[in-house]
This record gives C-alpha cells, sequence and structure tokens, in this order.
C-alpha cells in the first residue's frame, strides 16, 4: 500500500513540476529564461510514459503523463506568446 502512496506523490510532483514556470512566466510576461528544447523534450517524454501506462494498464501512469501533457502545453503556448 505504502507503494502506491509513494507512486501517487511522485506523479503528482512530476506532474504538476512546471507549473511554477508557468506562475512565472504569466506574472512576469517573460521567457527569457526557458528553454523551448526542454519543453518539448519533456512533453516527448510524458507522451511516451503515456503511451507505456497504456500498455502496461497503470491509470496512475496514464493520468498523471496526460495531466503533465497538458500543462507543458499551457507552457509551450505561453513560450510562443511571451517570445
Amino acid at each position: 500500500m505504502e507503494w502506491i502512496i509513494i507512486g501517487i506523490a511522485a506523479a503528482l510532483l512530476t506532474t504538476f513540476g512546471f507549473v511554477p514556470q508557468i506562475l512565472k512566466m504569466r506574472k512576469t510576461r517573460s521567457v527569457k529564461d526557458v528553454s523551448l528544447i526542454t519543453l518539448f523534450q519533456f512533453s516527448a517524454g510524458v507522451v511516451l510514459w503515456a503511451l507505456y501506462g497504456m500498455h502496461i494498464g497503470d491509470s496512475i501512469i496514464i493520468a498523471a503523463n496526460i495531466v503533465a501533457f497538458i500543462t507543458l502545453t499551457i507552457a509551450i503556448s505561453l513560450y510562443f506568446h511571451y517570445r
């Protein structure tokens, strides 16, 4: 049971890992210190993790990575908006 809690905690931390960056971009209206390559690389990684989660049927992996992809899509949109 404790491994499920660890998995959920890890999923939450990584899923919402870019939210502070999104908030900073919106507040400062600047993306000067944001790496677009990092955003795309991380996006590719979470898509692959979601596909892996689908393959093994793990709903935590699937949900966490879909939400992470959505937050990264927002970050990429803000990058192009404030660039």
